[in-house]
């Protein structure tokens, strides 16, 4: 018997959803009849994956440009998400980019565009969207973060610290509201085929590229993003109603903490 996950007709909002682990999540939701909305900041390529997704799963997909570390743009993606299909059910808050480095390198407009686009862009989307939610009865936020959140690495800056404090709004916001009927977890990710790891392989060669990444995973290879899409779609469905303020490791093994 296939898992029902229960999920069709309800109201999702993801951000960073035109590649990736973004788009996996789109692709997977709307195949499940859930109505999708997905933002990013490049409108051609992004309507480019909302007409693909549409014509792969039969869905509803509107595409929002926008640049979640803009306080602007995140008010027009909730409003027309909303002003479409009456609400939001679920928020997946998946937009960033990985930025690695020795902190003595790390100026202050790094940081401060780091935490614009990790943290406030998840701050201000939940913000928003918790509202719908509340007067829907309920709601499901899965905020991406990293497994270096937990437990950073030398030269991981600013992203791990950026990362550290989606995990604590993950926490902070399970307990505020599952009262509510809100459930908030956190994908903590490792390494995932993406095509912002793609641009790194020498000569273009990504399964030589890959096959080195793999080496670093006890499973012995790096996810596929549909992989994440799966879990996401577990996460925010019935089949997880008593799962909240959990902060998951996608990442073959690699942390060295749960």
């Amino acid at each position: 018997m296939a898992l029902e996950l229960e999920l069709k007709g309800k109201v999702a909002i993801i951000s960073g959803g035109s590649d990736g682990m973004g788009r996996a999540a789109a692709e997977r939701l709307a195949s499940e009849g859930v109505k999708v909305g997905i933002c990013a900041r490049r409108k051609d390529h992004l309507e480019r994956a909302a007409d693909e997704i549409r014509k792969a799963t039969g869905g509803e997909v509107l595409a929002v440009p926008a640049d979640v570390s803009r306080a602007a743009d995140v008010e027009a993606v909730v409003k027309a998400v909303a002003d479409r299909w009456g609400g939001v059910d679920i928020l997946l808050n998946n937009a960033g980019t990985s930025n690695a480095n020795a902190f003595e390198t790390v100026d202050d407009a790094t940081w401060q565009a780091d935490f614009d686009l990790k943290v406030m862009g998840a701050v201000r989307f939940c913000r928003l969207a918790i509202p719908h939610m509340k007067r829907r009865g309920g709601g499901q936020i899965v905020n991406v973060t990293v497994v270096g959140g937990k437990a950073p690495a030398a030269r991981a800056l600013p992203t791990t610290l950026s990362r550290a404090a989606g995990i604590n709004l993950t926490k902070s916001l399970a307990n505020e509201y599952a009262a509510d009927g809100i459930r908030v977890n956190t994908i903590c990710i490792g390494l995932v085929r993406s095509a912002q790891i793609d641009r790194r392989a020498k000569d273009g060669d990504l399964e030589a590229h890959y096959a080195g990444l793999a080496k670093r995973v006890p499973l012995g290879r790096v996810a596929h993003a549909r992989e994440f899409g799966d879990l996401v779609a577990f996460l925010v469905s019935e089949r997880a109603s008593y799962i909240t303020g959990t902060a998951i490791n996608f990442d073959g093994g690699m942390s060295a903490v749960v």
